[in-house]
């Protein structure tokens, strides 16, 4: 139903959207673009249509299943903020997210400008929720920082970054207003190099600025042989997790406007 995911700062990956489209340097060697282009034309497959953008609002269901709570990295094949997805869309996936505040929801994107105008707008009930965490994507100076004075205007309770694949020497990083920082090289085929003095200067700006540090992995085409040790020991360093309590069974599937109808088949009822 879900899928539990490999990476190393969430538990599950969920997509109400998938397909998107190449923004920027960070997205030279898109991870998600090469494994739906895998299944272009697989009759059935989810990815039957490749990387193309395709709503999925019956995966919208989903969170309200889950038999436990769960940290949900939101459109981990997609980016929600993708011109093309509908504000009407973008919409009822955080009322999702407001509904079930059992998950603490991570929101990734490259498109800072529209969730920061959305989160100050329509999206502004959302931005309030202390359960869904608002973050963007720093690959470098050009692309990356514009973002993460885009996320700092928005009003959220938990902002972070995503600095991965870390591209080359950011700068002096201001960190005010941002919560969490997670950094990375890129791997698998091309991937290109990660300078250890770039994760250096990052993980001083995190310490000198109190933000919890997450290393996620140096990358190269062999990253596990890589691994992610960085002063000799693991980074998994998080903001504060603040959901609400876990509903029986009943109650999420109310929450969620679900019942089941035999054979164990949920139906859509609100």
């Amino acid at each position: 139903m879900a899928e539990h995911s490999k990476i190393e700062w969430t538990d599950t990956t969920w997509n109400p959207v998938r397909g998107c489209k190449k923004i920027s340097p960070g997205c030279k060697h898109c991870y998600a673009l090469t494994f739906a282009e895998r299944f272009r034309g697989v009759p059935a497959h989810p990815y039957e249509q490749g990387f193309d953008l395709r709503l999925v609002p019956e995966k919208l269901s989903e969170p309200f299943l889950w038999a436990s709570p769960r940290m949900v990295f939101a459109n981990s094949m997609s980016d929600l903020f993708l011109d093309e997805v509908p504000d009407e869309y973008i919409l009822r996936v955080a009322r999702v997210m407001q509904k079930a505040d059992w998950h603490i929801f991570q929101v990734l994107t490259k498109r800072a400008d529209r969730m920061a105008r959305m989160l100050e707008t329509s999206l502004r009930f959302a931005a309030e929720l202390p359960n869904v965490w608002w973050g963007v994507s720093v690959e470098d100076r050009k692309y990356g920082l514009p973002r993460i004075d885009h996320l700092r205007a928005a009003p959220a309770v938990t902002r972070f970054l995503s600095v991965e694949p870390l591209l080359e020497d950011v700068g002096p990083l201001n960190l005010e207003g941002i919560h969490w920082v997670i950094v990375g090289g890129e791997s698998g085929h091309g991937a290109r190099p990660l300078d250890p003095a770039w994760v250096e200067k990052v993980f001083q700006a995190c310490r000198e600025a109190h933000v919890p540090f997450f290393f996620k992995q140096w990358g190269g085409v062999r990253k596990k042989v890589a691994g992610r040790l960085l002063h000799g020991r693991t980074y998994d360093e998080m903001p504060p997790v603040i959901r609400g309590p876990f509903p029986t069974r009943q109650q999420r599937l109310d929450a969620g406007g679900l019942r089941v109808e035999p054979p164990d088949k949920f139906v859509v009822v609100s």
